[in-house]
């Protein structure tokens, strides 16, 4: 069967080199019984690859099943994948099969593998190596013949070497990597999908297919599309329903987008303030300073070291440097100097020149305090850091209590007992 064939059958748009080779590659290994580890970002399509492998293979005619591993409670999922016995646990009041036991001769499809605990994967390990598992509150081991396919939208190896998933467990699973590419990867079929989404949408909503002219279909294919092809289908959703016009410009398509990630997508040349928009936030003006100084402590540094080398130089330097700060600082504050600096920074004995030009031709003796000493004064933007830190606020503020902290910090207690162990915070 050609990626033609197979891309109708299941509804997959598009001819990026990058997804015809994922499928070129799920064609190949489905008709083994090889373990698959499919790759790639929340929202490509990553289970549509597990039915394509599965209905290409041997076992199409046998069981199918898909299982996140992130929806099923830490204490549920041993029960749930591999079954339990009566009385094993408060509330088993009858015997369980789980998902091994009855997908018996088909394929399981294990979603979002990397949020699986430690203690489940040492049991999908041992069925992976032997097709054997056993029972919650049972003795008794089990045979199973069941081909797995995970997928992760993380990078597992990299959790791996922090501990967080089994290294043994990984390269069990990544016997066959599959990477789904993200949509902004293939922008030109961004197009070619919204299309076919705005098409169905016009025939359950009985309306007219909204086209889009050529500026709004360069500010569409731009877009970073976090979400993927579901954020693109949401979106085609919206315009179908919302939209006025049959022909989309770009100014009525920028409606449609969330705000916080317009900043990147590009300009048109005639917009009147096309200037005014190189700095979108404040958080890119304060990247551009922090560039910038950086840019002029290196010149500083190479300057110094010249001085150093040829003591001749020491007036005439440091007049320039003197008077490109004084620049370099004023021009990047409207009000005059930046409050960064000190406010009589032209006064500081470290920049009068008249005392370096006094003893040009002298070498010059640099104290080691003044140069080595200063402070660095830096907050960090990583998300991930404050996402940890209001975590750690939110247990000392409710003393440990998961579950207050849980609903300060406004998600569930099992979102917070995952990200305890993500970030290795101590309670």
């Amino acid at each position: 069967m050609d990626l033609q064939s197979i891309k109708n059958r299941f509804g997959i748009i598009g001819n990026s080199p990058a997804l015809n080779f994922a499928l070129d590659t799920a064609v190949q290994v489905a008709a083994t019984d090889l373990t698959v580890l499919i790759v790639g970002e929340s929202g490509v399509g990553k289970e549509v690859f597990s039915q394509i492998i599965h209905a290409l293979s041997a076992r199409k005619h046998n069981p199918f099943i898909a299982v996140n591993c992130g929806a099923i409670p830490e204490g549920t999922i041993d029960s749930e994948l591999f079954g339990h016995e009566k009385g094993a646990f408060t509330g088993a009041v009858d015997s369980r099969k789980g998902y091994f036991e009855t997908v018996n001769g088909g394929t399981i499809f294990l979603d979002e593998i990397g949020e699986m605990p430690m203690g489940t994967q040492a049991r999908l390990l041992r069925v992976l190596e032997t097709g054997e598992f056993i029972r919650v509150g049972s003795s008794k081991v089990q045979k199973t013949d069941v081909r797995v396919i995970a997928a992760t939208n993380r990078e597992l190896i990299e959790f791996a070497e922090k501990g967080r998933f089994r290294q043994d467990l990984y390269y069990r699973l990544s016997t066959v990597p599959i990477r789904v590419p993200a949509l902004r990867d293939r922008q030109e079929d961004i197009p070619l999908l919204f299309r076919k989404f705005v098409v169905d949408f016009a025939e359950r909503y009985k309306t007219n297919p909204v086209q889009l002219n050529e500026d709004a279909k360069n500010i569409l294919m731009h877009y970073p599309f976090p979400g993927n092809v579901r954020e693109l289908k949401n979106l085609a959703e919206q315009i179908s329903v919302l939209s006025n016009e049959p022909i989309l410009s770009a100014q009525e398509l920028r409606r449609f987008l969330p705000e916080r990630h317009q900043n990147n997508l590009p300009v048109l040349a005639h917009a009147a303030d096309a200037p005014h928009q190189e700095f979108a936030n404040e958080r890119e003006l304060l990247y551009k300073l922090f560039f910038d100084m950086k840019k002029d402590v290196t010149e500083l540094k190479k300057m110094f070291l010249e001085i150093l080398k040829n003591p001749s130089l020491a007036g005439s330097a440091a007049q320039f440097t003197k008077e490109s700060l004084i620049h370099d600082v004023t021009t990047h504050h409207e009000d005059g100097l930046h409050p960064l600096f000190p406010a009589n920074i032209t006064n500081q004995n470290t920049l009068a020149p008249a005392a370096l030009s006094a003893n040009a031709g002298q070498p010059v003796i640099l104290n080691h305090d003044d140069v080595h000493h200063h402070e660095v004064v830096e907050e960090s933007l990583n998300i991930m850091d404050k996402e940890k830190e209001l975590i750690i606020k939110a247990l000392k503020k409710h003393k440990g209590k998961r579950k207050d902290a849980a609903s300060d910090l406004g998600i569930s207690e099992r979102t917070l007992y995952r990200k305890l162990k993500e970030y290795d915070i101590e309670e």
